[in-house]
């Protein structure tokens, strides 16, 4: 009902179809059928909606994460959702104040998974966006556009802080630090470095 309703919508303005908590290229050929099935629906109504509307998946599971090559060449779009992507990375509850401490994008697996998600996304040529609070961390930032995410979702409030540094920003200084972090292990080593050159 759902993606009937979005591919009603469709044709009144640009609209795009995106798919949550995505574990297998399997789960995205059989979604993508189901809407291609209410296509067909719609096309036999006479119904109007936008043939070509965009399909993405919202890369938030370590599998999704590990498979982002293979999920690229399925979608249009790739969209991040950090806070659940680094809670099941670290398996942490970030609501559970005994284990939270763990929780952390800056943590070297989290990143490693985050730069494969961006990396798989431009080799294929989609779009790649983040939200999450890690779209609007200035010490993820840098880390964030030298793999090339296309797109930062944050809070109003976060907006000129983050627009700074990304005018202040030079490419070769950024590849410069991303080669440094990326020889890290630890959350902490990681962090440390980013607050001395952010």
């Amino acid at each position: 009902a759902q993606l009937r309703a979005v591919l009603r919508a469709s044709a009144f303005g640009k609209l795009a179809v995106m798919f949550p908590m995505i574990i297998s290229v399997e789960e995205i050929r059989e979604l993508k059928s189901v809407l291609e099935t209410l296509k067909a629906e719609l096309r036999a109504e006479g119904k109007a909606f936008d043939e070509n509307i965009q399909v993405g998946v919202m890369v938030e599971t370590p599998s999704a994460a590990v498979n982002a090559k293979f999920l690229a060449k399925e979608v249009d779009f790739f969209s991040i959702g950090t806070n659940d992507l680094t809670q099941y990375t670290m398996c942490v509850d970030r609501g559970n104040a005994k284990v939270s401490y763990l929780y952390s994008p800056l943590n070297p697996a989290v990143l490693r998974s985050l730069k494969r998600v961006i990396t798989s996304a431009k080799e294929a040529g989609i779009m790649v966006g983040m939200c999450g609070e890690a779209a609007a961390d200035p010490l993820l930032i840098p880390l964030l556009l030298v793999w090339g995410l296309d797109e930062f979702s944050m809070s109003a409030s976060s907006i000129l802080k983050s627009r700074k540094l990304v005018t202040n920003s030079s490419i070769a200084d950024l590849e410069k630090i991303e080669k440094e972090v990326m020889k890290f292990t630890t959350e902490k080593e990681v962090r440390e470095y980013m607050e001395k050159v952010c």
